[in-house]
Parts: structure tokens; C-alpha cells; sequence
């Protein structure tokens, strides 16, 4: 688990130091489509809801669809089990075109930082949503980070603005070091949010494997079962039960 913690520490690393950039140099993203078209002006809102609730509903059939083609095996303590888990939600995700959970870090980032002109209560901001979301930072970053924030503000003498591109330049320079420091490549990113998606998708199978034990306990207290042995969750295959 510290190996884990470790990882989710680096991955949150990467979107905070690369997202104190301006507006410009972010790609924009939106919760549920990649690309989703805008609501067309003068939609009522009986037409809109109506169609929010279709997209929704095409999600989660083509999901579901998926889910019932799919083995998954519920053995949280097995590498392959959780391979073959993270694989099938992946696959999930593209097909229905939602978020991974590092997108969806980025973008509530993107979201709760709009229109924020300065460079500080943008970082206070993102400590605010890892705080709120459970994101370790073992490594220390963040307040490497404010250190870099002071030291650019005390050379320029002012507040940092983040349309004040020589300053901005100055801050990023400071977070390039940083990253060196911990030994933090961005060009890794992508390694780093498949780590983090097989620690969420371990994570999910333990819920999964706990919830199932649950019920299976509770049902074989009936008198109807109390002569039935209870069986292994990951002998069982989900597709049966949906």
C-alpha cells in the first residue's frame, strides 16, 4: 500500500504542477463525453432534461452490455484478477466515453480554478481538491511548491498573476526542479495513471468481495440455507447476476 500511496502521490504531482499553467495551455475536457456538443440555444428545458437522460441511459446499456460479456473474477489479492478488472472498466470507459479517474481529477481541477487570476489561490485551490478527494502527498510536494510561489513573489515583488507570463516562467522553472528533485518525468504521466487506475480497480474489488461475503453471511442465517455451504466469491461469475 505504500507503494500505492506512493504512486497516487506522483500521479497528483504531475496535474498540479502541469495545471498551474494559464487556461490556454490546458486541453479542456468535459465530465461525461470527451466531445460532447453543446446544448443546441433555445432547448426547453422538458427537451433538454429529456436529452441528458437518453445520453445517460445509452451509457450505461452500452456498460452494462460490456459487464455481461466480460469475466471478472472477484480476487482482490490477485494481480491478474485486477489486471483483467482494470482492463474490462477501461474498456468500459472508452466504449461509453467516460472519465478515468485521472481525468476526472483534471477536471474538476480545470473546473474549480477557472477565472482564478492569481497564482496563489490557484494552488490553494488544488490543495483544497486534493484534501477533499483523499489524495496523499507523501513526497511533499505541495509545500515544495508554495516555497517556489514565495520565492518568485519575493523577486518580483508583487503577487503573481497568472497572466503575467515572466513570472509564470519563473514559477515553472522552480516546479521543473521540483520534479527533478522527486525524480518526477512527465513524460511518464501515462504510467502513472495506469498504476493509479490498477490501485482503484484493487480497491473496487475488495469493496466488491466484501459486499458479496456480506450478503452471502447474511443469507445463510435463513433457515432455508443454514444447510448450504456459503461459496468463494471469485468462484462466482457476475454475468449470471445481471
Amino acid at each position: 500500500m505504500a507503494l500505492a500511496s506512493r504512486i497516487l502521490s506522483k500521479s497528483k504531482q504531475l496535474y498540479t504542477i502541469q495545471t498551474i499553467l494559464p487556461k490556454d495551455h490546458v486541453i479542456p475536457v468535459r465530465y461525461y463525453a470527451k466531445e460532447a456538443a453543446p446544448a443546441p440555444k433555445g432547448l426547453k428545458g422538458d427537451e433538454m432534461l429529456k436529452g441528458i437522460f437518453l445520453e445517460v441511459k445509452k451509457k450505461f446499456e452500452t456498460a452494462l452490455g460490456i459487464l455481461r460479456q466480460e469475466k471478472i473474477t472477484i480476487d482482490p489479492e490477485d494481480p491478474a484478477a485486477v489486471q483483467q478488472y482494470a482492463n474490462v472498466m477501461k474498456t468500459v470507459r472508452e466504449k461509453a466515453d467516460l472519465f478515468s479517474e485521472s481525468q476526472r481529477i483534471q477536471y474538476t481541477i480545470q473546473t474549480r480554478t477557472q477565472g482564478i487570476p492569481d497564482a496563489r489561490t490557484y494552488l490553494l485551490t488544488l490543495k483544497e481538491i486534493r484534501l477533499k478527494r483523499g489524495l496523499s502527498d507523501e513526497l511533499g510536494a505541495e509545500a515544495m511548491m508554495f516555497d517556489a510561489l514565495d520565492k518568485v513573489e519575493k523577486e518580483i515583488k508583487k503577487p503573481l498573476m497568472r497572466n503575467d507570463n515572466q513570472g509564470m516562467s519563473r514559477l515553472t522553472a522552480e516546479f521543473d526542479k521540483i520534479n527533478k528533485k522527486l525524480g518526477i518525468n512527465p513524460d511518464d504521466l501515462p504510467k502513472y495513471e495506469e498504476q493509479l487506475e490498477l490501485k482503484i480497480a484493487k480497491a473496487q474489488l475488495e469493496d466488491l468481495h466484501k459486499e458479496t461475503t456480506d450478503a452471502m453471511s447474511t443469507q445463510a442465517k435463513k433457515e432455508e440455507f443454514k444447510d448450504e455451504q456459503m461459496a468463494d466469491p471469485k468462484s462466482l461469475d457476475i454475468r449470471n447476476f445481471i
